[in-house]
């Protein structure tokens, strides 16, 4: 498989890349910037993609990926770093995949306990996998430019997506609320 890196981001001003890659303020927070990216992703996932339907929200998401992989690849080359904890748009654009399916998860859960504590887990489950990268995530993270800088952060929302529709079959199965 080729990954070749767009090369169309060269003709963006550099201002423009790192605004974009950083996701604003995002990736200027002291501390844990990929923790307040996530956040952004999160806030995000409310304001556009909670009531889309799922078909329209996989499209939105591919096109969102290979922005990522354009936009961070060129950060990564501007910045002469290799995955910067700055680059938060990879977290940004993977927070949506964790909530494939997610009126099926919240369908598991009591009543006072859904939406949120679905967001709440997601979240938390997300950034598990982001920063220990395990399944094989971190191999990912090898592939050239934009493309690992991505693609494991992808990988880690479809984990978790899996993680919590396997919680929610766990839940049906088992427990009765």
């Amino acid at each position: 498989m080729n990954f070749r890196q767009p090369t169309w981001p060269r003709f963006v001003p550099s201002g423009i890349v790192l605004a974009i890659a950083r996701v604003g303020p995002f990736g200027r927070m002291r501390r844990a910037p990929g923790t307040w990216g996530s956040l952004a992703g999160l806030l995000f996932q409310l304001l556009v993609f909670h009531y889309l339907a799922l078909p329209v929200v996989i499209l939105i998401c591919l096109l969102l990926i290979w922005l990522s992989v354009a936009f961070c690849g060129e950060a990564e080359f501007r910045l002469g770093e290799r995955d910067p904890g700055q680059i938060v748009l990879d977290e940004f654009v993977a927070i949506p995949l964790c909530f494939l399916g997610w009126p099926h998860v919240a369908g598991s859960l009591p009543n006072w306990a859904a939406p949120w504590g679905v967001y709440v887990a997601a979240f938390a489950i997300f950034r598990l996998y982001d920063i220990t990268k395990p399944l094989g995530i971190s191999r990912l993270q090898n592939l050239p430019g934009g493309w690992g800088v991505t693609l494991d952060d992808t990988a880690a929302a479809l984990a978790t997506c899996a993680t919590l529709h396997l919680a929610a079959w766990a839940l049906r199965t088992w427990v009765v609320f």
